[in-house]
């Protein structure tokens, strides 16, 4: 029975392997990552606005600085 379990584990390993590699080459996974970065910058700026009003006002400033830096071209 060992021998047999053996055998379905290299097989299952090997085809979550091959979906694992196939959802890094679609560019699904760096989509997906990007959107859960993007959820979690915008749920601690609602923690930090809730928590710590005078902080978020800061980091909004320092924000409209870096977006206004950004636009303008060297």
């Amino acid at each position: 029975m060992t021998h047999k379990d053996g055998i379905v584990a290299t097989i299952a390993l090997a085809l979550s392997t091959l979906a694992m590699a196939g959802m890094v080459g679609s560019g699904a996974y760096a989509q997906a990552a990007g959107v859960e970065a993007r959820g979690v910058q915008a749920l601690s700026n609602a923690v930090i606005e809730t928590v710590c009003p005078e902080a978020h006002a800061a980091r909004a400033a320092d924000a409209q600085l870096l977006a206004v830096a950004a636009q303008v071209a060297p």
